[in-house]
């Protein structure tokens, strides 16, 4: 039977051989797309996966209407925690933060990534252990545990033998004794820095509102986390209502600080905070999303093409019938066809899925492999669950002829088989204009950030970032105009500023501020912008009112700001009341500064984040100048390579000599801040030409059995006069109409998707109304296209080989 089964099988193959192609194409495209998106879905979920009893550790995100998310707690909150609640067995802290810093041994030196912690840290995240031990590894702030590839760097061969060795580093001159060698795991993971050492300043920190240190707990298993949550949220309440009392202050209910407990095994794709690493669950479930739907148009264009092929298999399942044969195992042979070439299919997306993967993980920056058994195992049940439903269709339709009424050859005119391809085939129109539409909004928006004025201009702007820095004795301030004066000689260099600003990457310090005249009325996360006297001149931002902060008038220098217009509008004045007015800066409470100028609003951190409120400080009169760690360059544009090599020459021999020379262009830093929704633009359009390739093939094959079937009725309306124009009218007259109802069922899908999509943006196009009547227009006419290609021959028809018998 078997056997049998595979004979006809490829019979009909092999006799409807462009819908087997049409088919085989589909299902291959369908597959590949599903699994490629789904490979990305299992590397992102598989982060942190390494850590033993992983599913017990959380990571600590703290909430409140002044900071917003925040991925760091206080000391007091992560150590009163575990000695409070039951539910909690340990904590540990983990600096995320990682910066990079030289670490010196002797001649030899290694520029490498730094993290923080405490040594519970190694009994949360047991790394391998080369040489020495972890215990007490990080007890004091004299200790340090390096990498293997650290290790190697800074002692050779001898790097096993390294334990109780000195090592400094360079930027505060601090020695270090050397108590293990560990081997971070090769697996997905933030946990991977270079070196560790002591947290410091824990023993001083008492406050429980100085958000500084990335938490984590261990709680027992079988907690109740949101429980623990508001027990964790109550008592840190408690303790911001003393410590308003402390400070005199009213307690605001609306500013209390919400406590979340994250998994660590979907931190990567649920933390709510910027401080660590993560990924972007929305676009990757978004991309998850519209894979199925390809690989639903892939069986729909199987489903539409098995039941228009009814007519040439309907004697086969009468006679079948006729003799004995049951609907069951009429099902099951359709069942075993399909599965045929769906199986087929499914091999050869794994052979285009690894031609394509290297170019997909450059795409996405990462290293992805096919040696992922999630993969197999999901893709293979999902094949199962394809090859039923997409079977079980057209087997059930087919099944369900009745013997007698087929071998009389009358099948051809179910009102059921008519309706469900006409069904099917709008459900696949309407997936086309859904990528359609969305795909011109996606790229309107993308295209709106990047035409949109930054208010600045950034152009040869380059930023180079301290490596060596050192916060005692205003060494990084003294060092910022050491190095301005001397590169400024350098020929081509126009220019040079700085700020704590750091354009493209965002605001680095910020306060509260408060009226002087009101107290009641403050702004949190107001930007602390230390600033150079140059720095508007240097970027052309434009004053909205007033004037700049005047160097030669210590009035200007000590108690003067500049405020940005978004501060000035939160504050309730317009751009000419705000000039005069004093305020209190959070990190200078205790002294007014008087508002001289409002600058026009420019972007800090990129055109997809609103502008925040920001007040500009001569940066030599505040605390915040040693927080001045990098220069921003004017190049002359006649010999910008050779400029970047003269600074580059005097960076490695004068300013930073054993640091690697880096330099970002300023907008080239922007550039990155919106590469995600270029990234989302480029794929979305790819996946709509998927789409439409997928759509536009089943379409041809499906009008193509289906015109066939009228060849009969065209012969005779042309023996009876009709012209070949109104032949191919009356033969895509209800494809054309379909494609129309499926533009118009699709706007409402496609109009709420865009608007949750658009969502996220601060600044946001108007929805348009031009991509529903675009998709519309482009449908119909690809439609026509397609279907008056084999209309067209159809007219052709040969008369007599139609009419004899009649």
């Amino acid at each position: 039977m078997l056997r049998n089964w595979i004979k006809i099988a490829f019979t009909n193959y092999k006799r409807n051989w462009i819908s087997t192609m049409i088919n085989l194409l589909g299902l291959i495209i369908g597959f590949t797309v599903f699994i490629l998106v789904f490979l990305n879905w299992q590397d992102e979920k598989s982060y942190e996966n390494w850590v033993p009893g992983g599913e017990n550790i959380y990571l600590v995100e703290n909430n409140n209407a002044i900071f917003g998310n925040m991925s760091v707690s206080s000391y007091p909150e992560l150590h009163v925690s575990k000695e409070k609640f039951s539910e909690i067995e340990d904590y540990t802290i983990a600096g995320l933060w990682q910066s990079n810093y030289k670490l010196i041994y002797k001649d030899r030196s290694a520029y490498a990534k730094e993290a923080d912690a405490i040594d519970s840290y190694f009994e949360f995240f047991p790394h391998e252990a080369i040489a020495g031990s972890f215990k007490n590894a990080i007890s004091d702030e004299s200790k340090i545990a390096l990498s293997e590839k650290t290790a190697k760097s800074l002692f050779g061969a001898e790097y096993k033998n390294c334990i109780g060795k000195i090592v400094k580093k360079d930027s505060d001159d601090k020695s270090y004794v050397v108590t293990v060698v560990y081997k971070y795991t090769d697996k997905n993971s933030v946990f991977k820095s270079d070196y560790i050492i002591r947290t410091r300043g824990l023993n001083n920190s008492t406050n429980w509102t100085n958000y500084s240190y990335i938490g984590f707990f261990k709680v027992k298993p079988g907690t109740d986390i949101k429980n623990l949550e508001k027990k964790l949220t109550d008592q840190m309440t408690v303790e911001e209502k003393k410590n308003s009392e402390k400070y005199g202050e009213e307690y605001n209910e609306k500013e209390k600080t919400i406590i979340s407990l994250v998994p660590l095994n979907n931190m990567k794709l649920d933390a709510k905070s910027e401080g660590i690493e993560k990924g972007d669950k929305k676009t990757i479930l978004i991309l998850l999303g519209l894979s199925i739907l390809i690989l639903t148009l892939s069986g729909i264009n199987l489903i539409n093409l098995k039941t228009a092929q009814a007519s040439q298999r309907a004697k086969e399942i009468g006679v079948r019938k006729a003799i004995g044969g049951s609907r069951f195992g009429v099902v099951l042979q359709f069942l075993f066809e399909n599965a045929i070439i769906c199986i087929v299919a499914y091999l050869l997306s794994f052979v285009l899925i690894e031609f394509l993967l290297p170019s997909y993980n450059k795409f996405l920056g990462k290293e992805m492999s096919m040696a992922n058994t999630n993969v197999f195992v999901y893709s293979a049940l999902l094949l199962i669950l394809f090859i039923f439903l997409s079977g079980i269709i057209p087997a059930l339709y087919l099944s369900n002829f009745r013997p007698v009424n087929t071998l009389k050859g009358n099948f051809s005119r179910s009102k059921h088989g008519v309706w469900l391809r006409n069904s099917i085939l709008t459900l696949q129109l309407i997936i086309s204009s859904f990528f359609i539409i969305c795909s011109f909004i996606i790229h309107s928006q993308v295209q709106y950030m990047l035409d949109k004025d930054l208010g600045f201009n950034g152009n040869q702007v380059v930023q180079i970032d301290f490596k060596k820095t050192d916060y005692r004795d205003n060494y990084n301030y003294k060092k910022y105009l050491r190095l301005k004066s001397e590169i400024s000689k350098i020929s081509g260099v126009q220019d040079i500023t700085g700020s704590v600003l750091s354009l493209g990457g965002g605001v680095r310090n910020s306060s509260s501020v408060k009226n002087a005249m009101d107290t009641t009325k403050s702004i949190n996360n107001v930007g602390n912008g230390g600033i150079d006297y140059n720095y508007f001149q240097f970027y052309k931002i434009k004053f909205a009112s007033g004037k700049n902060l005047d160097i030669r008038k210590a009035s200007d220098t000590i108690s003067g700001v500049v405020a940005n217009e978004t501060f000035v509008k939160m504050m309730g004045w317009n751009n000419q009341q705000a000039l005069g007015q004093e305020v209190y800066p959070g990190w200078d409470s205790k002294k007014k500064y008087k508002i001289l100028g409002v600058v026009k609003d420019f972007y800090v951190t990129g055109v997809d984040k609103p502008i925040t409120p920001i007040l500009f400080y001569n940066y030599d009169r505040t605390y915040i100048k040693n927080s001045l760690t990098s220069l921003q360059i004017k190049l002359s544009g006649n010999d910008i390579n050779g400029t970047l090599k003269r600074i580059e020459e005097f960076w490695n021999t004068k300013a930073e000599p054993g640091y690697p020379f880096e330099y970002t262009f300023i907008d080239k830093a922007f550039a990155r801040t919106y590469a995600k929704y270029e990234k989302q633009k480029l794929l979305f359009s790819i996946l709509n030409s998927v789409v439409l390739v997928v759509a536009l093939l089943g379409l041809f094959a499906l009008s193509s059995l289906m015109i066939d079937q009228k060849l009969k009725d065209v012969a005779i309306k042309k023996t009876l006069g009709a012209s070949d124009s109104n032949l191919i009218r009356d033969l895509t007259k209800k494809y054309l109409w379909l494609a129309a109802l499926a533009v118009l069922l699709s706007i409402p899908f496609s109009y709420y998707f865009m608007n949750e999509w658009l969502k996220e943006f601060a600044y946001r196009i108007e929805m348009p109304w031009w991509p529903y009547v675009l998709s519309f227009i482009i449908l119909l006419l690809l439609t026509f296209l397609v279907v008056s290609i084999k209309a067209y021959r159809a007219t052709k028809v040969e008369l007599v080989k139609y009419l004899k018998y009649e």
